[in-house]
């Protein structure tokens, strides 16, 4: 999960998986997305692969990246220990914001 969570830490890392989210696309898509150099979208690209969050096949001279969203699998299992928190306080809000209208009629 760190390689994951330290991936997710780039902007540009996100980018390109939120273009990853709709189609596939060609390393060359996903640089002129990108505000920066071919070779530091290779690096962003290499340590996506490395993470497990993109899969990568050669189709004739390009590659073609495709998102694995099976990797976020395990972030939003421990992510949800504190989505479960959030609910419980924003129902508690809630209730507390019933009980003061109803108080003031």
């Amino acid at each position: 999960m760190d390689a994951v969570l330290h991936a997710l830490a780039d902007e540009s890392r996100r980018t390109v998986l939120e273009i990853l989210r709709d189609h596939p696309a060609s390393a060359g898509e996903l640089a002129e997305a990108l505000p920066i150099a071919r070779p530091g979208v290779s690096r962003h690209l290499r340590v996506l692969r490395e993470a497990g969050l993109v899969d990568v096949r050669q189709d004739a001279q390009r590659r073609i990246y495709t998102l694995r969203p099976e990797a976020l699998v395990e972030v939003d299992e421990w992510l949800g220990t504190y989505r479960l928190l959030w609910e419980n306080r924003l129902d508690a809000l809630h209730a507390a914001i019933a009980r003061g209208k109803k108080a003031r009629r």
